[in-house]
């Protein structure tokens, strides 16, 4: 599968008054490992950011003057994502602005670019009910290390937003498997007849059994009840 980890700075909050991006982060994991592929755009916005949003970015009016229009990277950046799943935090806040941005260029909305939307803020109140679920609150909670954020930045957003949602979701790394290397590692070609063998039955001990259960209870709470199994197995 491939996921794009998305992240957007802007002018200020509300889009439809007029504010837009000025800074656009992405980063590439297959198969929930990083690529090394990434795209990161500074954009001129054609207005000046709003003080709070300075405070929050650090991106100055003047650095922003001879960056390239939102239009002159939007193919770029479609043809990055196009067909992928992308992770956003709080993505209602992002989409807001790109469908803006597209809507002013004539494109369509941008989940019709894409295989879906995942929002993470959406996945971490669920997980963390009544807890704060910021990016930042997030990375101490499950262990990612954010020292090199002291502002907010598209591109080291996105990529700490990668290394949070493989946290979140950890508990589907034994469940997912590298086609790929199977197959190479599987020894193609030598085949075994298993009616030539005597297998014998080895039953789980209670302790075996007891892990096994409390496994399949620490899922169902990471998944917020959507799991096919009885939450109390």
């Amino acid at each position: 599968m491939r996921q794009i980890f998305l992240d957007t700075e802007t002018t200020g909050l509300y889009p439809d008054s007029g504010d837009r991006i000025i800074e656009l982060g992405c980063v590439e994991r297959v198969n929930r490992k990083l690529t090394g592929s990434h795209l990161h755009f500074y954009i001129n916005p054609g207005r000046d950011s709003h003080e709070e949003a300075l405070k929050v970015h650090g991106i100055s009016n003047e650095f922003l003057r001879d960056k390239p229009s939102f239009e002159s990277v939007a193919d770029e950046l479609l043809a990055y994502v196009a067909g992928a799943e992308v992770i956003i935090h709080n993505a209602p806040f992002d989409l807001g602005f790109l469908n803006r941005e597209l809507g002013l260029l004539g494109r369509p909305a941008f989940r019709q670019c894409v295989s879906g939307v995942v929002d993470t803020l959406a996945m971490a109140k669920e997980m963390f009910p009544g807890k704060r679920n910021s990016l930042d609150a997030l990375c101490d909670r499950l262990d990612v290390d954010n020292s090199a954020r002291t502002l907010h930045g598209a591109l080291l957003d996105a990529e700490l937003l990668a290394d949070v949602y493989i946290n979140m979701t950890r508990g589907q790394e034994a469940l997912l498997i590298d086609t790929e290397t199977a197959l190479q590692d599987s020894g193609q070609g030598v085949q075994f007849d298993l009616r030539t063998f005597e297998l014998p039955v080895l039953m789980a001990s209670a302790q075996e059994v007891e892990a096994h259960r409390a496994l399949l209870r620490e899922l169902d709470k990471a998944s917020g009840g959507k799991t096919v199994w009885p939450s109390s197995p």
